[in-house]
Formats: C-alpha cells, sequence, structure tokens
C-alpha cells in the first residue's frame, strides 16, 4: 500500500463513507480503493478565532469545530452572523464581543477567552479592516484610515499575540496562527496602502515570535491568502466585474475560504511544528515568492 498526504474539501471516501474528520490522510491500495485516516484531529484544543463572523474567520471556525476543536468566536459588530455561524458548528463554542479598535480591547478579550474553558491552546488572528484612504483625501480622513486599520490589524494582533506568549510560557506548547495577505509582500493599491503596511507587520512580527519563542515550545505561523471569495469580494465582483478580480490569478478565480481554513486547521495540528515561523502564501498564484 502506498499512501500521500492531502487536505480534502469533501469528508467523504470513495465508497460514500464520511470519514471520521474533515481533513485527513488519504491512502490508495492497489486495487484503487481510497481509505479515509484520521490526520488533523483537534480534540480537546481550545482555539480562539478573532473576526469569526464571517469569511475566512466564519469558514475557519467550522473547519476547526468539524476538526474536533472547542472555538471562541470572536466578533465586533455582527451579532446575528455569529450566531449563525456558531449554530453550523459541531462542538462547544463560545461567542465573545469586543472593538479590537479600542486600544487595550484585545487584552480584555484574550482574558474572557480564558476564563471560558481555563486555556487556549491556538491564537487565530483573523480579524481585519480595510477602509478606503487616498492621498488626496483630506489629511483628516487619511489620518484616521492609517489609525484604525493599525490598531485593529496590527497593534490589536501584537496585543493578543503578546497574552497568548505569556499564557503558552504556563503550557506545554501553544500556537499562533496570523493571517497575513499577499498585500504584506507585493503592495497594494494605492488607496489601500495601510492596509498592506498593517500586513507587512503581521509577518514581521509573526517571524520574530518563531525565531524568539521556538524554546518556549511556541510555535508561529503566518498564512497570506491573496483574493478570498468573501462577502465583500462577491459584491465587488457583481459591482465592477468580475475581471477585475481574477485577471491576474492564473487560477482564475478567488480562493474559497474553506481553503485558508484547511490550512489553518493544518497549522493549528502541531503536523509541522518544524514549519514555524513559515509564511504559507495562498493565492492562486498570482504572487508567486
Amino acid at each position: 500500500m502506498w499512501g500521500h498526504l492531502s487536505l480534502l474539501l469533501n469528508p467523504y471516501n470513495a465508497s460514500g463513507d464520511k470519514c471520521q474528520i474533515h481533513a485527513k490522510l488519504r491512502t490508495h491500495s492497489k486495487s484503487g480503493a481510497t481509505n479515509c485516516h484520521r490526520m488533523i484531529d483537534l480534540t480537546g484544543k481550545t482555539i480562539l478565532v478573532t473576526g469569526a463572523s464571517r469569511g475566512i474567520g466564519a469558514a475557519t471556525a467550522l473547519t476547526l469545530s468539524r476538526s474536533g476543536a472547542n472555538v471562541i468566536l470572536h466578533y465586533s459588530q455582527g451579532k446575528a452572523e455569529v450566531e449563525q455561524v456558531a449554530a453550523s458548528l459541531t462542538g462547544r463554542y463560545f461567542l465573545l464581543q469586543a472593538d479590537l479598535a479600542s486600544p487595550g480591547a484585545a487584552i480584555e478579550l484574550w482574558q474572557r477567552a480564558i476564563s471560558w474553558n481555563g486555556t487556549v491552546n491556538v491564537l487565530v488572528n483573523n480579524a481585519a479592516v480595510m477602509p478606503y484612504a487616498s492621498v488626496e483625501d483630506d489629511w483628516a480622513v487619511w489620518s484616521q484610515a492609517w489609525q484604525t486599520t493599525l490598531q485593529v490589524n496590527l497593534i490589536a494582533v501584537a496585543d493578543l499575540c503578546r497574552e497568548a506568549i505569556h499564557h503558552f510560557k504556563t503550557q506545554p506548547q501553544g500556537t499562533i496562527i496570523n493571517i497575513a495577505s499577499r498585500a504584506a509582500f507585493r503592495g497594494d493599491a494605492p488607496d489601500f496602502m495601510h492596509y498592506a503596511a498593517a500586513k507587512g507587520g503581521v509577518v514581521a512580527l509573526t517571524r520574530s515570535i518563531a525565531r524568539g519563542f521556538a524554546k518556549d515550545n511556541i510555535l508561529a505561523y503566518t498564512v497570506a491568502p491573496g483574493f478570498v471569495h468573501t462577502e465583500r469580494i462577491a459584491q465587488l465582483m457583481q459591482e465592477r466585474g468580475a475581471d477585475g478580480i481574477t485577471r491576474d490569478i492564473p487560477m482564475g478565480q478567488p480562493v474559497p475560504p474553506e481553503e485558508v481554513a484547511n490550512v489553518v486547521a493544518f497549522l493549528a495540528s502541531g503536523l509541522a511544528s518544524h514549519a514555524t515561523g513559515s509564511t504559507i502564501d495562498i493565492n492562486g498564484a498570482s504572487y508567486v515568492r
């Protein structure tokens, strides 16, 4: 028998039987039959996902839950949306509201997350904002966009990482997964320079954590998506035409959020601990480093 690893979106084997876990090891016998074996099992792990009310965060919460994790879903304003996501989860969950645009809110969020189950094993920093800010705008508008974006997309991320590091040092191990962006490496449109700058900071932050705290069994990874087929991107494609989004994507379409979630689940599993400090690009080959 020979085998190979794959993360599968379809949780069924060749005979139509559902596998026990969403992400799994696929092996093939000489007869060509496909068998399912548990690969990613997050049972017993408590995972905090920020920005879990929609898009990548919602898909990630669902995938982690299906893989056995206890999931803490953070949201800012989308209470109805996060409740809808939670209704689809298969395991234990906890909802937490926090406005990460407010300085210090991330620290309180972490403390409340710890109080639910006594620990957090994995932190997924996904929450982000992307306001428009042109160099032609009034300085007050420009400055506000930069301040808000840096606060939510970088400073709150750093605050949560800081709290997580303190906690993980008291545990056997801990994992931080920060969602950055293709824009961190190739830049973004002039009206979103603040977004690219913040995401570049996230990459540097994550690499620094990986190098500085590996000795404490703290792992840190970056996931850098390109355009992801979220509601916002779907709306842009409808308003401006799909070609404006897809023309520089060799695969011809935005990344399904479930694929980003699969990458997060794999990193959360601990199956690739020596990849700590690395960045996983997932952009349909629109940016290749």
